[in-house]
């Protein structure tokens, strides 16, 4: 009725307009007509529209209630892992040198091959050496020559000294040229000693069983012999099964294996302890070793502490220097309270929760939140299996007003059965 009333009275104006405003503005009918139409166009539609705007909803009523999901926590029997990085290394590493010089004549294995300890891989030309040989024999010979001949002396001079024919002076000039004799013969030996050890060096094998790397002397180059820098590398061997992988404990966790090895849980701190790894490419953690060497101080600059795991290698998946991923045990099994890691809220200081209590109101509460697992948040402090807590929605809840929850289970991941958490 307001409404006809209004129109009603605007037409009536907008009459009188159309009648008198020639004649009082000089202005044509047409041109008046056309401005007074939208001026009441445009009053029409603000006063039809200015209630719709000016409507707001009241506060409390049900629709103007925040939806929001609310689930209870999830409880389950885990134990916390510690994550780190290692690099594998091999157990045993040689560089093979040449231990006596000479011109390489063969080389006797494939790049990268495997070999057994004993495997003959280079051969130098043995043939300066066996002269070596030859002549020390042959000087040995001569030694073993004069002893004989020195002791038939002796033996000859033993009666005429007795009957005083020949001198005593005599007798030990020759009872000493034995002994001269029979100590160059001694030398001799040791030469031929020597030579032998110097030809067999000219024919080297490989001192360890594993992987052979590249060549890096091809045959008919001369090589430089001995363990000084300046001589001749001519390959490397690595052993492959078993491999060790070393990683670094800080001195927290450090710390943390020792409390849990005093306790009876089985800790890293000491030889026997098991670590999971796992290559850049896998998921999970599906190879076991056990730590077999701890070092006997920590590094004072890193303040870390060496230490090494042994793994089997049977299939020869790792390499010496690849990096690889592992976790060691650092904690006890324990019942834990998990929740979706979106439930926990954060401020400047603190990190809490939304419980929705009795009425449906909502109460904020702090907690102190711990490792993922399976893709929920550890709630170590602050939170009961028993609480609704706001999962979906929670930026859109505020302490004290109410709210309307939505109830329903937490969903848990394929994993749910996974007694591990990887901190």
């Amino acid at each position: 009725m307001r409404m006809r009333w209004f129109l009603s009275v605007v037409t009536a104006v907008a009459a009188g307009l159309v009648i008198g405003a020639p004649m009082v503005t000089g202005r044509s009918l047409a041109t008046l007509t056309n401005d007074l139409s939208n001026q009441v166009r445009a009053l029409t539609e603000n006063t039809v529209r200015a209630p719709q705007q000016a409507s707001t909803a009241v506060p409390g009523a049900p629709g103007a209630l925040q939806s929001v999901t609310v689930s209870q926590p999830v409880t389950r029997e885990i134990v916390e892992w510690d994550e780190a990085t290692g690099r594998f290394d091999a157990p045993e590493s040689v560089e093979i040198r040449a231990r006596v010089a000479g011109y390489l004549e063969d080389v006797l294995f494939r790049d990268g091959q495997d070999v057994a300890k004993g495997d003959l891989l280079f051969v130098i030309d043995p043939r300066p050496y066996e002269f070596a040989l030859a002549q020390a024999q042959a000087e040995l010979a001569q030694a073993r020559t004069r002893i004989s001949n020195a002791s038939l002396d002796v033996e000859r001079a033993r009666p005429l000294v007795e009957r005083k024919v020949v001198s005593e002076k005599t007798f030990d000039d020759r009872a000493n040229l034995q002994r001269e004799a029979e100590s160059a013969a001694k030398v001799a030996e040791e030469k031929v000693k020597v030579a032998e050890f110097d030809l067999s060096f000219t024919r080297m094998t490989a001192p360890i069983a594993g992987r052979i790397g590249r060549r890096l002397v091809t045959a008919g180059n001369y090589v430089i012999a001995g363990g000084a820098s300046g001589a001749t590398t001519l390959a490397t061997i690595v052993s492959q099964d078993p491999i060790y992988l070393y990683f670094d404990i800080t001195e927290s966790d450090a710390l943390k294996y020792k409390r849990l090895t005093a306790r009876g849980v089985g800790g890293a701190d000491h030889p026997g302890a098991e670590v999971e790894a796992a290559l850049p490419d896998e998921a999970g953690y599906p190879h076991l070793g056990r730590v077999d060497f701890l070092d006997n101080r920590l590094d004072p600059g890193t303040g870390t502490l060496r230490a090494r795991a042994v793994f089997e290698n049977k299939d020869r998946l790792f390499a010496p220097g690849q990096f690889a991923r592992l976790r060691l045990q650092g904690s006890p099994r324990y019942s834990a309270t998990l929740v979706p890691d979106e439930a926990i809220g954060a401020d400047q200081a603190n990190r809490y929760v939304m419980v929705v209590g009795a009425g449906d109101v909502p109460v904020r509460r702090t907690v102190k939140p711990g490792p993922l697992v399976d893709g929920l948040r550890v709630v170590r402090e602050g939170l009961g299996a028993d609480d609704w807590i706001v999962v979906k929605g929670l930026t859109r809840v505020r302490p004290g007003v109410k709210v309307a929850p939505k109830r329903e289970p937490i969903k848990v991941s394929d994993q749910a059965n996974s007694p591990s958490v990887t901190r």
